[in-house]
């Protein structure tokens, strides 16, 4: 097992060492995970990464590789190295389900224990939550743009290796429909998809001596990219190499709306009435907005996906709000915070999130939004990749399309 313990920020010890000098990391507390506003242009965001989360969690221990890098460096005492030596997370975590949406204050994971263990989970709780969360709501706006035409997610080489495989997931949760990363399909069981590029066409003396390569290999069903040199000429070829039972052509290049409209005119005046027609090449939601009038059946999306819509992080703090059952809170012009531990409840039919200080305030009709995940220490069962990428769809179609998520306090 790889530990993640060192996935963290310095503080987190120093204050756990400066908590134990002074007899308070055994305190009771509590934290709260939420955004303070959503990023410009969205109108709900999208919760990922959970179990993500948990697996790193599982794996958050000092053992001696760890306990001895820290006693080399001398960051911490003696007293506060032997306590992380023994340390295994044994609070309490409730949280919103993957693929629930949440807005402006919502607590979407509540952390519950001494301060010493709760401290600790600060940056792997935030490095996690933010970037998948981030990039789910960028994925679901895109899916919800491009409607019933299929997006592929295309963002490997756009952003860290291992920060693909993750946005890999988390678009795959909001509705994409495949990857091109083979490691988010060995993982997580995320569907994959490709099949070549230009370099490909450019191997060969020609495009129909590629194209036939290529149909040779994988058959008719496999997808021909057509825009390398002269885009009509190459769909000619394409037909003639695989039949009008060609599956699907490609387009990466130019005004892709009117090299669509081009394409099919071209594919159907040959017969091959039935091949779809794939459109890549640094798609966002306003430009796959922009293509829904053309004829084609589906979308690859890279840099928008990986990126979150450009924004690389939902915005989410990780902030005390109870010491011993005592509310505590900020009062920093701007980053203010609410004291006292928050329960949240969805009212679908006003499109509100109703936040309340007492579990006893749940709305009449109001859905509860958060679950057990951690409980003295012990991880619960949590729902399949799968069941949570439906979920994501019924809060979807429960929201509706164009509407926003406003936030009550009760």
């Amino acid at each position: 097992m790889t530990s993640t313990a060192l996935h963290t920020d310095q503080y987190e010890l120093t204050m756990l060492d400066a908590a134990l000098r002074a007899g308070a990391e055994g305190l009771r507390v509590t934290f709260e995970v939420f955004v303070r506003h959503l990023p410009p242009g969205r109108r709900y965001g999208v919760f990922a990464g959970l179990e993500r989360l948990l697996d790193a969690i599982d794996e958050f221990c000092f053992g001696p590789d760890e306990v001895g890098w820290l006693r080399e460096q001398r960051i911490i005492s003696e007293q506060a190295l032997a306590w992380l030596g023994n340390f295994r997370f044994g609070g309490d975590i409730h949280a919103y389900r993957e693929g629930e949406l949440y807005t402006d204050g919502s607590p979407v994971l509540t952390v519950e224990g001494t301060f010493g263990e709760s401290v600790l989970l600060e940056t792997l709780i935030l490095s996690i939550l933010n970037h998948d969360s981030s990039v789910a709501a960028g994925a679901s706006m895109i899916v919800e743009a491009a409607g019933d035409r299929p997006v592929i997610d295309m963002g490997s080489r756009r952003t860290d290796t291992e920060a693909a495989v993750a946005a890999a997931r988390a678009g795959y949760l909001a509705g994409l429909a495949a990857t091109s990363n083979l490691e988010a399909g060995r993982r997580y069981g995320v569907p994959t998809a490709g099949t070549a590029a230009h370099a490909f066409v450019l191997l060969f003396p020609d495009e129909r001596a590629a194209f036939a390569a290529q149909v040779a290999a994988f058959g008719a069903g496999t997808t021909l990219v057509v825009d390398t040199f002269d885009t009509d000429e190459a769909i000619r070829r394409a037909v003639e190499v695989a039949g009008t039972s060609l599956a699907a052509i490609r387009i990466d290049s130019g005004d892709l709306a009117e090299e669509a409209w081009r394409a099919r005119a071209v594919l159907d005046s040959l017969g091959a009435t039935e091949t779809k027609i794939m459109v890549t090449g640094d798609l966002d939601e306003a430009s796959i907005r922009g293509l829904a009038g053309c004829p084609a059946d589906g979308y690859g999306a890279g840099t928008s996906v990986a990126m979150g819509l450009g924004f690389p992080t939902a915005g989410f703090v990780y902030k005390l709000v109870a010491v011993e059952g005592r509310a505590v809170a900020k009062r920093s012009p701007g980053k203010a915070t609410t004291g006292g531990r928050k329960w949240a409840w969805r009212v679908a039919d006003n499109a509100e999130e109703v936040v309340a200080l007492s579990r006893d305030c749940a709305p009449p009709g109001g859905r509860s939004l958060q679950e057990s995940v951690v409980a003295g220490g012990r991880r619960l069962p949590g729902p399949s990749l799968a069941e949570s990428r439906a979920f994501h769809q019924r809060v979807m179609a429960e929201l509706g399309p164009g509407r926003s998520l406003d936030l009550v306090r009760a």
